[in-house]
């Protein structure tokens, strides 16, 4: 291991809504950490999205544990008073986050892990992953075959309609994030969108839902849709495959905005589009809301199974001591991954952690007073 290396009991890597919530916890506990995290500022996770972005939970459900969302309860925040409320989150409780560091790779190291960041290494007992479900921007290998005059670019990278050129705009996915964009994108664009509908909540979005709706929703997707009861764990697998339902803005909608929906997109033909009917369309933008992938291979510790997904249990890995996971598309839940939900997973994390030390502690304290007798 470098000499250099710094020394902690525990890196959480990840410095957004899941890794603030595991160092809430870890400080509560009195355990020392440090939070390494790729952006300039705690925050920037949020602010990087899409301008008119908000969240589709209340701002009641947001708040991280010991800090509720400065706003009206039954309002819906943008995705800049999110990331304000991360910043305000990290300096309440004092928590240190080191910014701009972006980790390369996690490996075992004796009986604990090296965490390598370019020059910089960190030497841990214990490594969290916080780094999110949505990490690595996944797009099918065949848009490199676009015409090079077509305006491509993913979910990640759309800001606003003012990005894309003049012509017809084909939105590829429509689960929520392709149903919000199309929609805007509709106000100045000939829009299509070509995807397998993930279904919808029976409702619709906005201070009613608030106040009747989501609340169910939340009870399901805490206490039922869970990897402990057999409906969670059959629902699962298709949650991870399709996503969650349409939430906001529905077929409806979409149809009401003069947004033709097409074939599913299966290839380039002539630098265009080509559709499963074998329509091929001239369109001068697209928009993948193709989601994202785990993007997980920097972690260099064989605890992976099918489909690039941790073999866990409510984000401890059995096979790897002292390694844990957070923050992922349905860890313990159907709400794991977005902010009402990863506060309860964070705090069984912090908390198997701190029983984790505790335990090791009387052997080391064993092997000291054994090295100070001879």
């Amino acid at each position: 291991m470098n000499g250099s290396a710094e020394r902690f009991e525990t890196v959480v890597v990840g410095g957004g809504q899941s890794g603030l919530a595991v160092g809430y916890h870890l400080a509560r506990l009195g355990r020392p950490f440090v939070i390494l995290d790729a952006h300039d500022r705690v925050g920037d996770a949020w602010r990087e999205r899409w301008d008119s972005l908000r969240v589709f939970t209340p701002a009641k459900f947001n708040g991280l544990p010991g800090m509720r969302f400065p706003a009206p309860g039954l309002s819906f925040p943008t995705k800049d008073e999110v990331g304000d409320y991360m910043a305000a989150y990290a300096e309440r409780f004092a928590l240190p986050v080191r910014s701009r560091i972006k980790v390369d790779s996690v490996s075992r190291h004796g009986a604990g892990y090296l965490v390598k960041s370019g020059d910089a290494a960190f030497a841990a007992d214990n490594v969290v992953i916080a780094t999110g479900a949505c990490h690595t921007p996944k797009v099918p290998s065949f848009a490199s075959e676009l015409d090079p005059q077509i305006t491509q670019l993913h979910s990640s990278s759309y800001k606003g309609p003012a990005q894309l050129s003049e012509g017809a705009v084909l939105v590829v996915g429509l689960g929520n994030s392709g149903a919000e964009i199309s929609h805007e994108v509709a106000h100045t664009h000939r829009t299509l969108v070509s995807g397998r509908g993930t279904g919808e909540i029976p409702a619709p979005h906005g201070t009613g839902a608030a106040i009747f709706v989501l609340p169910l929703v939340k009870f399901m997707g805490t206490h039922v849709l869970t990897m402990d009861t057999p409906i969670g764990r059959k629902v699962e697998p298709q949650f991870i495959k399709h996503g969650t339902p349409l939430i906001r803005t529905k077929l409806k909608d979409l149809s009401a905005a003069g947004i033709e929906r097409v074939a599913r997109v299966v290839g380039v033909r002539d630098g265009r589009p080509e559709l499963a009917d074998e329509r091929v369309l001239d369109v001068t933008n697209v928009i993948w809301c193709t989601g994202f992938s785990p993007a997980l291979g920097w972690i260099d510790v064989p605890v992976f199974g099918d489909g690039g997904r941790p073999r866990q249990y409510r984000g401890v890995v059995d096979a790897a001591p002292g390694l844990y996971f957070v923050g992922l598309e349905f860890l313990y839940a159907a709400v794991s991954a977005v902010l009402p939900g990863v506060g309860r997973d964070a705090g069984y994390i912090a908390k198997h952690i701190a029983r984790r030390a505790n335990e090791a502690q009387p052997a080391t304290v064993t092997a000291e007073m054994a090295s100070m007798s001879r």
